[in-house]
């Protein structure tokens, strides 16, 4: 347990670390990125989806800016990455290391086991994205721009519920498999195509990404209420997928 904590910390520390620097980096283009818009929206012609995005952003201003920026191609792409990284060693970590017996001898049930390591990798990935957001209406400032701690308190909660069912079902996978390599190939490389299709005029809304993208994040500033029609079932997805992996492992032979 002690290996795990270390990886999870330093881990959690790395991946807050690279998405601050991306956040900062991201407001304090901004006034650059208003003087370069109109060219970018010209260059992305050939791309419907990608200027779509743009001329929203031209009309919108910065929190759409902010938000196609930090949470969909920052949160979503990093934070999956991390959320897989956390996920894969949960119950595989052990297996393919051979300890996974020594972990079963602990006088700890196996659902005690498994709850306790699902919200320690949880609390990894979902506090350095909470914190990482709560840093917007600080940085706003600097580019003189306002934008209110509510609006990013619930883009950090819709955020963190997309990533939760990303890692949900990576540890239903460690749970069921014993290769952490393979695993997070088997996630990873789905989410990589999901980005793909995203892109793909028509094809992009099919993109499992459309739980979470601008237009999201941008409709709760708007309506300064969560979307329960998406959190709902994102939420409801990741309970089912813990449930399902806490079955997988109470059935597991070492």
């Amino acid at each position: 347990m002690r290996r795990v904590s270390g990886v999870l910390v330093f881990g959690g520390i790395g991946y807050f670390l690279i998405v601050e620097l991306s956040l900062v980096a991201t407001i304090l283009y901004w006034p650059d990125f208003v003087n370069s818009i109109g060219g970018l929206i010209d260059l992305a012609r050939p791309l419907p989806v990608v200027g779509e995005m743009l001329e929203q952003i031209n009309d919108l201003g910065f929190y759409a800016y902010v938000s196609g920026q930090h949470y969909f191609k920052g949160c979503n792409l990093l934070g999956s990455v991390a959320a897989v990284m956390f996920a894969v060693g949960t119950v595989a970590g052990e297996a393919h290391r051979g300890t996974l017996e020594i972990l079963l001898a602990r006088p700890l049930s196996r659902r005690r086991i498994l709850t306790e390591r699902y919200f320690a990798g949880f609390v990894a990935f979902a506090l350095p994205t909470l914190v990482a957001t709560l840093t917007i209406p600080w940085l706003a400032g600097f580019v003189d721009e306002y934008v209110d701690l509510s609006t990013v308190l619930m883009g950090a909660t819709h955020e963190i519920l997309f990533l939760t069912m990303v890692y949900s079902a990576t540890v239903l996978l460690s749970a069921l498999a014993s290769n952490p390599t393979k695993i997070a190939l088997g996630v990873l490389l789905p989410i990589g195509f999901a980005y793909s299709l995203y892109f793909v005029k028509r094809l992009t809304h099919y993109s499992p990404l459309r739980l979470a993208d601008m237009y999201d994040f941008v409709a709760i500033e708007e309506t300064q209420a969560l979307d329960w029609a998406t959190c709902g079932p994102m939420l409801a997805a990741s309970v089912a997928l813990f449930v399902a992996a806490q079955f997988a492992f109470a059935r597991r032979v070492p």
